[in-house]
């Protein structure tokens, strides 16, 4: 259970370029201007590990999140029958609760997992008292959640396109009938014949379902403690996960801390025997019980000069570099001199995901498939200058994208050059000018091709990081003669007026969660219309290959209908897609276990965090 405390001390104010400097350059020594409250002498004997988000989060409820920051929390507390070893490069499955990977059917269309006996939920009074253990039926439980249609899962579309047999017909009944949902309608998809045994059938051969079951989707929920919170589960995260939920202040503080009823459970990861990263961190941490740490605090800190002033002076334990301070802490790629001397390490990663902004397809303005709102959205994409995002923004710290698939996974292809990235004003000016988008009136901007005003609306958030990308879009559309406006609302209310249909235009990341491109041309799937898919593109063309590619297994064949699916993307231009961002992430010296992984999220269990005597703990 968790409960309110008051809001923890503010972040002092920095009161000087010349102060924000010294301390960036480590002239001041490492006390940031951060001020925390003092350990109490139970917690400064604890290990405790501290981290900042720069982006609130939405829910705990893995059946209603998404986003990067909610689903990490959420993957500390809940647990799916399988997880990406930690330090195994390149990434493998293995069981979690699971006694074994699934034993898989020959045409890839039956799974059947055996959930180890003896694991229990953590303790709460939807269970009256009594210890329950997690049994085959929660994680069935689980997966029926996404298909009921009250709760409008964002995963709904990944799941449904791999055809539980039985779980579409059951959401289109409550949906027609407008009846809820009947959880206990039996389903031929999901099969329990035991008490630990989970046997989940598809309509289509599926080689990449064993993924699904390492993801947040699959995450296991007691259903009784689903009924007994109703409407506010996404406040009461109940799992069997590592850690247990203390402390919430929405959008300001959660913590988390030892699961007293997490089963025994030791460090047993498999890296590559010529990973010599990884070797290290498997010999430090070799046999130890998890999770490390004892309790885990995370802040939500939006501005990131605050963020960065924080971490040096010793607040968090690790860090994703904010881009104006890539080159303090690694100028050249390499370690600042004055960070290696304090003992801190860097990790520099081309994350697997990809930045995009999409046009909503149903709004009058930049929506439609006619040619003159295609030759928009293409001129606006010919507009903007990737390459000077990469510059100027993210000061060298991503690569331009070529589409929206992301590194790391099957289906992406470096070598390709395509006109998402094309900066090309010539082209672009000429589009508009073709179509009609001219200035009618003398204002000095381009009109509609009716002759009512061409308006812009791109969303974004109330933050430094996001002004900086603001300027850019009205720098490159003032050169085309566009009109753009900016409305700015905070990331949780832009997702919820997203998923909804209200935007016109909004920039976001997309994060792979999964070695393959399945998840990634969800993002414009028509079924996921409002769920993965916010841009509301619905191209049947599109749709018919990505079916086709999720029933093959890899191969050339696979890759081909890829390509041409990213082609039909670029052809419509329903997003854009801007970078693939490079991550610089600081650890101090102190923290132990910590190692980037492509996917895997619920990785606090491997992380200590000790500081020497004097140090904040």
């Amino acid at each position: 259970m968790w409960r309110r405390r008051q809001q923890p001390r503010p972040l002092r104010p920095v009161l000087t370029l010349a102060w924000t400097l010294a301390l960036a350059t480590g002239l001041l020594g490492h006390r940031a201007a951060l001020a925390a409250p003092e350990p109490s002498p139970a917690s400064a004997q604890a290990h405790v590990l501290r981290m900042a988000f720069p982006i609130a989060e939405t829910s705990l409820d893995p059946a209603q999140v998404s986003d990067e920051y909610s689903s990490e929390i959420i993957a500390n507390i809940f647990e799916s029958p399988l997880v990406y070893d930690y330090l195994a490069r390149p990434v493998k499955l293995k069981p979690l609760t699971a006694t074994a990977l699934p034993e898989v059917s020959a045409d890839f269309k039956q799974f059947t997992l055996r959930i180890k006996p003896g694991i229990h939920f953590a303790t709460d009074p939807a269970f009256k008292g009594k210890l329950r253990e997690l049994v085959a039926a929660d994680y069935a439980y689980a997966l029926k959640r996404h298909f009921d249609p009250r709760l409008r899962s964002p995963h709904f579309a990944n799941l449904e396109s791999e055809q539980i047999l039985g779980l579409a017909a059951l959401r289109e009944r409550s949906v027609k009938s407008g009846k809820p949902f009947d959880y206990d309608a039996p389903v031929e998809g999901l099969q329990t014949p035991d008490r630990y045994t989970l046997v989940i059938k598809l309509g289509r051969p599926s080689p990449r379902f064993a993924h699904r079951l390492a993801q947040p989707m699959s995450q296991a929920l007691a259903r009784e403690v689903v009924e007994a919170y109703g409407d506010s589960i996404g406040e009461h995260p109940v799992g069997t996960g590592p850690f247990v939920l203390k402390e919430w202040r929405r959008a300001s503080r959660l913590v988390l801390e030892r699961n007293p009823g997490f089963r025994e459970a030791y460090f047993d990861e498999g890296p590559a025997p010529d990973d010599a990263a990884a070797q290290a961190v498997a010999r430090e941490l070799k046999g130890r019980r998890l999770p490390l740490v004892d309790r885990v605090e995370v802040s939500i800190v939006t501005e990131n000069q605050p963020r960065w002033l924080a971490y040096l002076g010793g607040d968090f334990d690790f860090l994703a570099v904010p881009n104006e301070y890539a080159a303090l802490a690694a100028p050249g790629g390499q370690l600042a001199p004055h960070l290696a001397k304090r003992g801190m390490r860097l990790h520099r990663n081309l994350l697997s995901d990809v930045i995009f902004s999409y046009f909503n397809m149903e709004d009058p303005v930049v929506g439609g498939y006619a040619a003159e709102k295609v030759a928009l959205r293409r001129a606006i994409s010919l507009g903007y200058d990737n390459e000077e995002e990469v510059r100027s923004v993210r000061r060298g710290q991503a690569i331009p994208a070529q589409s929206i698939i992301t590194p790391n996974t099957f289906g992406y292809q470096p070598q390709i050059k395509t006109e998402m990235s094309e900066y090309n004003l010539a082209k672009a000016r000429a589009l508009l000018d073709m179509y009609g988008y001219i200035d009618r009136d003398g204002d000095g901007w381009r009109d509609l091709p009716d002759g009512s005003p061409l308006r812009l609306e791109y969303h974004t958030q109330p933050d430094s990081n996001s002004r900086a990308f603001n300027e850019l879009w009205r720098k490159h559309m003032a050169a085309l003669q566009l009109h753009i406006e900016f409305k700015s609302a905070n990331w949780p209310d832009n997702m919820k007026a997203a998923r909804a249909g209200r935007l016109m235009v909004w920039m976001l990341s997309w994060t792979a969660d999964m070695p393959d491109a399945d998840s990634l041309l969800a993002t414009a799937y028509g079924p996921a219309k409002g769920e993965d898919n916010l841009s509301r593109f619905h191209l049947p063309e599109y749709d018919r290959l990505v079916q086709r590619s999720q029933s093959m297994a890899d191969g050339p064949e696979r890759q081909a209908l890829i390509q041409e699916a990213e082609r039909l993307l670029t052809a419509y231009m329903p997003m854009k897609a801007h970078v693939h961002r490079i991550r610089l992430r600081l650890a101090q010296p102190w923290l132990k276990g910590y190692l980037p992984h492509p996917f895997l999220q619920g990785f606090w269990r491997f992380l200590d965090s000790q500081p020497p005597t004097g140090k904040k703990s």
